[in-house]
């Protein structure tokens, strides 16, 4: 029984899951979903490029990784996947509600989960009139966002986007209207306008894994990647913010558990990456100049990391490519200042783990990078054990 990875392109996630497969001893087979032509007809289907014929792949692979990075192609490749017979890492009804950040704010809710307070308003910003005219709508929405989230500051996401992109901040009423006019519908944000109040998450935010076997209850790591710095309220590290592996206690372990199992619900098998706030307000353990401080000491270190990781002899020499660039992560989390942002990160996780909200979740996170060696969790592993599990279960492997 073969497990298949899908991807559209083989980048540091996909050979990290390929090596890991080997070290396993996985058969782990590619399965393209870009560049090919699948075909229904009354004689069954089939998968072609134009060089080769995937049918056959595609017959004797049971269960697959999907990896796909666009949120469209990967849903409708788990469509596809499973109209043919096959289980997918995620399945579709998980990927259906990660694909829409309200989706999946509205089964937290549903699962009294605590969330920023969003307030969604299904009405675009300016619209066309049928005699070639424009509607313009700015002051009718924020008006209604003002009214629900009040004058203080609103952030503005698009409803499927990724990597903070588009996500902007409106700290008064002349921002929310110029933010407002600028947006348009898009294939990340198809209808209307979705908004938050500014969560005072101070300078940190975390990702959190949770992951479920076939036949086991879901598990939740109990280390987390803290995204963290001062350069942008987004703590992305695509806006050049830092990273810091740090402990999770018990009860922000069980909110998340509780997370997963509002996402995955009946699923057999599924792993997440779960976004998640401190509401710290005031109840800060250290001062800002402090922390700045200790940040200006990273720069150097994390620089080489960057540099590393944007070198792009990861594709042709991966292996070489991967060992440098754990040395240089290695020397990056020996620096002193990086025990002493972990420790007041953790500390400050502690004291305010009631205060946690969450507002995401990814289907398809990125890991070998950071994930790996800053947190200590290579999804590589729990993405085959899930399959594995399924193989194990429904076909006696």
């Amino acid at each position: 029984m073969s497990i298949g990875i899908l991807y559209e392109r083989s980048e540091t996630d996909e050979m990290g899951i390929k090596l890991t497969a080997e070290e396993l001893g996985i058969n782990l087979v590619y399965i393209p979903f870009r560049k090919v032509a699948v075909r229904l007809d009354e004689n069954g289907y089939s998968v072609r490029s134009k060089g080769k014929n995937y049918s056959k792949t595609f017959e004797e692979v049971k269960v697959v990784l999907n990896r796909a990075q666009s949120k469209n192609r990967r849903f409708l490749a788990t469509n596809v996947l499973e109209a043919f017979g096959k289980n997918v890492i995620n399945p579709s009804p998980v990927e259906y509600v990660c694909f829409s950040k309200l989706r999946t704010l509205l089964h937290f809710w549903k699962g009294e989960i605590k969330t920023p307070r969003t307030v969604y308003v299904p009405c675009d910003s300016h619209e066309p009139t049928a005699n070639g005219g424009e509607i313009r709508n700015e002051e009718e929405i924020a008006d209604l966002m003002q009214q629900e989230l009040e004058n203080g500051s609103i952030v503005i996401k698009p409803d499927s986007g990724t990597h903070g992109k588009n996500v902007r901040l409106a700290r008064d009423r002349k921002d929310l209207l110029a933010i407002l006019g600028e947006t348009e519908p898009s294939i990340i944000n198809p209808v209307g306008i979705l908004a938050q109040k500014l969560v005072q998450k101070w300078f940190y935010d975390l990702r959190i894994i949770v992951t479920k076997e076939n036949g086991k209850a879901p598990y939740c790591y109990p280390s987390a990647l803290a995204r963290a710095g001062f350069k942008d309220f987004r703590t992305n590290t695509f806006l050049g913010n830092m990273v810091f592996g740090v402990n999770l206690p018990p009860h922000i372990r069980d909110v998340a558990v509780k997370c997963g199992k509002t996402i995955g619900k009946d699923s057999k098998a599924w792993l997440l990456a779960f976004d998640a706030m401190i509401d710290v307000g005031e109840n800060k353990n250290s001062n800002d100049e402090y922390i700045k401080a200790e940040f200006e000491k990273l720069e150097l270190s994390f620089d080489a990391v960057k540099k590393i990781k944007g070198d792009e002899t990861k594709k042709r020499n991966f292996l070489s490519w991967n060992k440098r660039l754990e040395e240089t992560f290695q020397n990056y989390k020996n620096q002193e200042a990086y025990g002493n942002i972990k420790k007041i990160i953790e500390e400050s996780v502690e004291r305010n783990r009631h205060n946690i909200l969450f507002h995401e979740a990814n289907a398809c996170p990125e890991f070998w990078e950071q994930t790996r060696l800053v947190a200590g969790i290579n999804l590589a592993v729990p993405l085959l054990k899930c399959a594995q599990s399924i193989i194990e279960s429904d076909y006696g492997g």
